[in-house]
């Protein structure tokens, strides 16, 4: 039970980062792609490194 809530927060994490990698508007549309990729791939690992770094670049 708790690994399922685990897996659907993480999806919703990456859904929501992605959209805020889409959103961004420094970036080309390659490097978006690119950067959605790493986040899904990566998983929570990507997760903590956009949230916790990336955005503020972005």
């Amino acid at each position: 039970m708790i690994a399922k809530i685990v897996y659907i927060v993480g999806v919703v994490l990456a859904v929501l980062g992605c959209i805020d990698i889409w959103k961004s508007k420094k970036l080309e549309l390659i490097p978006k792609i690119i950067f959605m990729v790493l986040l899904i791939v990566t998983s929570w690992i990507g997760l903590l490194v956009h949230y916790l770094y990336g955005k503020k670049k972005l």
